[in-house]
C-alpha cells in the first residue's frame, strides 16, 4: 500500500468544509423507501434515482465523496458514463460499502455482528478497478437490558479493524462506522458510556491490526438519548456529550470524524452538527463533518417520486440540503436556511 496516497485521500474527504453523501442503501432498503412513496421497485428506477443524485449540478462544492452500493458502482448514466466517473468529474471521490450486513451474534440474544470478511480483499481489488478510492463497513451496537455485551463490542471492533487493514492493503481509505443505535429508552448518559466503550475497543483493535490511523475516517453516531427516552436533551447538551466522548477516545492522528444521521430528521442532524462547531470551534483536533444518508436524501426522494419531470426540483432539494450542512460544519447554520 502507498500510505501517503491514502493519507492524501482521507484528507481530501474532509477538506474545505465538505461532507459525504451516503447513497449506499442495499437493494431491499432502497426498495422499501420506494414502496413507501408508491415508486415502482425496479433496477431501472433505482438507476434513474441514483443518476439524479450523481448529476446534481454544483454538488461537488459541498460534497467531497459519495458512498455507493455494489449495484450502484456498476451502474451508468443513460449516456453510458459510469457513475464513479461522473462523480470524479464533479470533484466527488467515489467510495463503496463493502460489508454484507449484520447477523445475529451466536450466544448473545438481541445483538449482532457484521459479516463480509470472506474474500474481502478480492472484492476490494475489484472495486478499485471500478473507480472506488475509499470503502465503508458498518457495525451496529444496540442498547438494552444487559446489552451491549463486551463480546458484541469486541467482535464488531475486531471485524472493523480487519476490514480496515485489508482496505489499506488494497489502496482504499476505510471508513470506520461503529453505530450505537438510537432505538430504545436509554438516556444521554447511557448512550455516551456505550459509545465511549465501543470507540475505545475499536481503536485498540485498529492498533493491534496495524491500521494507519492517519488514513481512516471515523463515522460514528452522535451521542443522543434513545428514541423512546423520557428525558430529551438540548443541542448544546448533545454537542458537549458527543465531542467530550470523542476527545476521550479518538486519537488526534485521525483526520476526520463524519457523523451518520442515524434516523434523525434532516433539520435535527444539521442543527446538532452546527452546535458542535459553535461550542468547540478550533478546539476540535479532527475535521468534524457529516456523512448523511436519509438526512440528505429524504426530501429529495419525496419530491422525485419516480417522475422524471420532478428531477430538477429534486436536485435543487439535494443541493440545498448539502449547502445547509456545509454551513453547519462551519457553525454558520441558521434555522432560516431551511426555507431557502
Amino acid at each position: 500500500m502507498n500510505t501517503q496516497d491514502l493519507i492524501d485521500t482521507a484528507a481530501a474527504m474532509v477538506a474545505n468544509d465538505k461532507g459525504l453523501l451516503a447513497m449506499d442503501e442495499s437493494t431491499p432498503t432502497c426498495n422499501k423507501r420506494f414502496a413507501a412513496l408508491g415508486i415502482p421497485q425496479s433496477e431501472n428506477n433505482r438507476r434513474a434515482y441514483r443518476e439524479l443524485l450523481v448529476t446534481t449540478p454544483g454538488l461537488g462544492k459541498c460534497i467531497s465523496g459519495a458512498i455507493l452500493f455494489d449495484e450502484t458502482i456498476r451502474q451508468r448514466l443513460q449516456d453510458g458514463t459510469p457513475f464513479a466517473v461522473t462523480l470524479a468529474q464533479a470533484g466527488i471521490i467515489p467510495g463503496i460499502k463493502v460489508d454484507t450486513g449484520a447477523t445475529g451474534l451466536a450466544g448473545h440474544a438481541g445483538e449482532k455482528v457484521t459479516e463480509g470478511l470472506d474474500r474481502l480483499f478480492d472484492r476490494l481489488t475489484d472495486y478499485v478497478s471500478l473507480g472506488a478510492r475509499f470503502a465503508k463497513w458498518r457495525a451496529v451496537i444496540s442498547i438494552g437490558d444487559q446489552i451491549p455485551s463486551r463480546a458484541c463490542i469486541e467482535a464488531n471492533a475486531h471485524g472493523l479493524a480487519r476490514y480496515a487493514r485489508l482496505c489499506q492493503e488494497s489502496g482504499l481509505v476505510p471508513i470506520i462506522e461503529p453505530e450505537v443505535l438510537m432505538a430504545g429508552g436509554h438516556n444521554l448518559a447511557r448512550c455516551r458510556d456505550v459509545t465511549e466503550e465501543t470507540l475505545r475497543m475499536v481503536f485498540a483493535q485498529l492498533v493491534v491490526q496495524g491500521v494507519a490511523l492517519e488514513a481512516i475516517i471515523l463515522k460514528p453516531n452522535m451521542v443522543l438519548p434513545g428514541s423512546d427516552s423520557a428525558k430529551p436533551a438540548t443541542e448544546d447538551e448533545i454537542a458537549v456529550a458527543t465531542v467530550g466522548c470523542l476527545l476521550r477516545t479518538v486519537p488526534a492522528a485521525v483526520p476526520g470524524v463524519a457523523f451518520l444521521s442515524g434516523g434523525q430528521s434532516p433539520e435535527l442532524a444539521s442543527t446538532r452538527l452546527n452546535a458542535m462547531h459553535v461550542n468547540f470551534g478550533d478546539r476540535l483536533p479532527w475535521a468534524v463533518t457529516f456523512s448523511f444518508s436519509r438526512a440528505l436524501q429524504q426530501p429529495v426522494l419525496a419530491i422525485w417520486k419516480g417522475d422524471v419531470a420532478n428531477t430538477q426540483t429534486a436536485q435543487q432539494a439535494l443541493l440545498h440540503r448539502a449547502q445547509i450542512n456545509h454551513a453547519a460544519r462551519r457553525g454558520a447554520y441558521l434555522p432560516s436556511m431551511e426555507q431557502g
